[in-house]
């Protein structure tokens, strides 16, 4: 959604404004900007008339008061240096006096500019929404990076199957691999894949097959007589395919506390790591 959405509920919590984009921020930040250099403009044309209106001075010439100070004096708050002792104030400190000038325009427009800021940012932020603070923007990054990896998942993963499945051999893959086998598997495999309550699966004796094609079928669908589940389920065909190629990768690693060899002796295909 793009700009501001105007929501009209019933309910007490409904929210009037309310920014869902970095694109919406920046539009608060330019009219904010826009405000200030309107109230700037406004100062400027109030100040303007004023000396525009003293120049031309009253009907009655007895009755004028002339300003000496220039046009940049009066816009920068300035006086003229005789009138020094006009504006001394009363205190000294080691013979050093203080002058009462006042407060720049210029500077009381950015003052009251400040001011409408905190109020619109109050408003936006904290009154008719909760704002795209720094939580909940992180919150929305991560949210629309998932939406990117998931569909980049369902893109790469609805390509590989049983059929279609090769051995991955670059260092990420593997360590992803890595990462589920001792989320998933090490419980029952071990964490060096030296087996524990399931087979050792760094020797060359396999109960189901070697194949990287063997073991993704072995893992998508289980083996529901030896107690171990389907897990096509829980894990995508990538990650499956990640998993079993680091379980290649860890062939004649000889982990300690192995457990004996079952089933039949197959050559596994080799992963040569990038």
């Amino acid at each position: 959604m793009n700009r501001f959405t105007l929501l009209l509920a019933s309910e007490p919590t409904a929210q009037w404004i309310k920014i869902e984009s970095t694109e919406d921020l920046v539009l608060v930040i330019v009219l904010v900007l826009l405000l200030m250099a309107g109230l700037v403009l406004l100062g400027v044309a109030i100040f303007l008339y004023n000396t525009l209106k003293q120049l031309a001075g009253p009907a009655d010439s007895s009755q004028s008061v002339s300003d000496p100070r220039s046009f940049w004096q009066r816009f920068a708050g300035l006086s003229p240096l005789k009138q020094e002792k006009e504006l001394m104030m009363e205190h000294q400190y080691d013979g050093i006096a203080e002058l009462d000038n006042p407060t720049p325009p210029w500077f009381m427009s950015l003052f009251y500019g400040t001011i409408a800021i905190g109020i619109i940012y109050l408003l936006v932020y904290h009154v008719f929404s909760d704002g795209n603070i720094m939580t909940k923007e992180y919150q929305q990054e991560v949210a629309v990076a998932e939406k990117q990896r998931a569909a980049y998942i369902a893109r790469v993963a609805g390509s590989i199957n049983e059929n279609s499945v090769t051995v991955l051999n670059d260092g990420p893959a593997i360590d992803a691999g890595k990462t589920l086998f001792s989320q998933f598997c090490a419980a029952c495999h071990g964490q060096n894949a030296e087996g524990v309550i399931g087979p050792n699966l760094t020797d060359e004796y396999w109960l189901h097959g070697g194949s990287i094609k063997a073991i993704f079928h072995t893992i998508t669908e289980g083996v529901p007589d030896k107690g171990m589940v389907a897990w096509k389920n829980q894990l995508n065909p990538l990650q499956i395919q990640q998993v079993s190629s680091y379980i290649l990768s860890l062939q004649g690693t000889k982990p300690a506390n192995a457990k004996e060899p079952q089933g039949e002796k197959a050559t596994a295909e080799p992963v040569a790591l990038k």
